[in-house]
């Protein structure tokens, strides 16, 4: 991606560093900061040198928020992250935030294995994941509402990680990763 086109998400990495902060420290991202981001995102794709057009931000938005849906139905993650997706959606529009949905999985999983590893968990999040991964196959049998009780039960490490930094990763890796723009 040429730098030029970099300077437009310079608004976007200053809002995820502040939201990745926040959700470090209080483990909540405000409602205040993903209204900001989205609203952000959506003006600038009716700018001349837009990254998207308004209808990819509308649907970048739309995937950002529906993909994320299903984990925090199961409380594996929570409303702001679900949020703050939507938010990073009407940036970078439909196609780029799948990219970042995988990306942030992928280094989200990095961390959580360090982090479990660091505190001699291991064992404990690989027997509570397969746990959790049985009772969704499971679901039928078991019932929705079982599924979100185990999962909230199965804590594999002290603290819950904070979401707002894989997305802040996985969106700088995308944009710059990308060549030739989104």
């Amino acid at each position: 991606m040429p730098a030029m086109t970099l300077i437009h998400f310079v608004p976007l990495f200053a809002l995820l560093l502040l939201a990745a902060g926040l959700d470090i420290r209080q483990r909540r991202i405000p409602n205040w900061l993903t209204l900001t981001i989205a609203i952000a995102g959506l003006a600038e794709s009716f700018s001349r040198s837009h990254t998207v057009t308004p209808t990819q931000s509308i649907a970048g938005l739309g995937v950002g928020f529906l993909l994320p849906l299903i984990l925090f139905i199961l409380n594996a993650i929570g409303g702001g992250d679900v949020k703050l997706l939507a938010a990073v959606g009407a940036w970078i529009g439909p196609v780029n935030i799948l990219l970042v949905f995988i990306l942030k999985d992928l280094i989200g999983l990095v961390l959580v294995l360090s982090q479990a590893v660091c505190q001699g968990r291991l064992r404990v999040l690989i027997k509570n994941s397969t746990v959790v991964a049985l009772n969704l196959v499971h679901l039928r049998e078991v019932g929705l509402e079982s599924v979100q009780q185990v999962g909230l039960s199965c804590k594999s490490v002290d603290k819950p990680l904070p979401m707002a930094v894989p997305i802040m990763f996985a969106v700088v890796s995308l944009l710059c990763l990308h060549r030739g723009g989104i």
